[in-house]
């Protein structure tokens, strides 16, 4: 029996992502935009200083892993000391 990559691909997360270090650059957050719409993620800013970005950010665990990996490597204009991520609580029940 085959097990298919789809259905594990399928199960969509939803994780709260606070990025820590230098990160006031005004390209970061359109960066930040772009790459989550290029890997099909869901994603809104909560909160943006000079400090910390916070987003909320939803899709298949393996691509919000792949969004992590990019911010934490991101634009040449931004230095990421460290990336949080918790898991958030569906509201639906």
């Amino acid at each position: 029996m085959k097990v298919s990559m789809g259905e594990q691909t399928l199960r969509s997360s939803r994780e709260r992502m606070t990025i820590l270090g230098d990160v006031e650059a005004a390209s970061f957050v359109p960066w930040i935009e772009r790459h989550a719409s290029k890997l099909g993620l869901a994603q809104a800013i909560c909160a943006a200083g000079p400090d910390r970005i916070e987003l909320d950010i939803a899709g298949p665990a393996e691509l919000i892993d792949m969004m992590e990996m990019g911010c934490s490597l991101g634009p040449i204009d931004v230095w990421v000391e460290a990336i949080r991520r918790a898991p958030i609580e569906s509201e639906s029940g």
